[in-house]
């Protein structure tokens, strides 16, 4: 399992969800923890996903995310598990 954290922030607007979700399902990246917050009319959501049965490459999955969020005006940043582990160790 090649586990990633997807993390999404911005102003809500309708089908963040939707736009997110689209590109992971099509790109065989299965989701398998998924988190979101509305605050005052701020979105946030925090995804884990395995990129295992994905032909594509993590930094080319990130660069798509990142082109995504730019699309509907949110911030996506994706972390390979290991990185977000070692980062948050206390």
């Amino acid at each position: 399992m090649k586990k990633i954290i997807i993390t999404v922030v911005g102003k809500d607007t309708v089908g963040i969800i939707a736009k997110v979700c689209t590109y992971l399902a099509e790109n065989k990246i299965n989701i398998l923890d998924i988190s979101q917050t509305i605050v005052s009319g701020y979105f946030n959501m925090m995804m884990i996903a395995d990129m295992g049965g994905s032909g594509k490459h993590f930094g080319e999955v990130c660069d798509d995310l990142d082109g995504i969020g730019s699309d509907i005006g949110v911030v996506i940043k994706c972390q390979k598990e290991e990185i977000f582990d070692s980062m948050h160790r206390i």
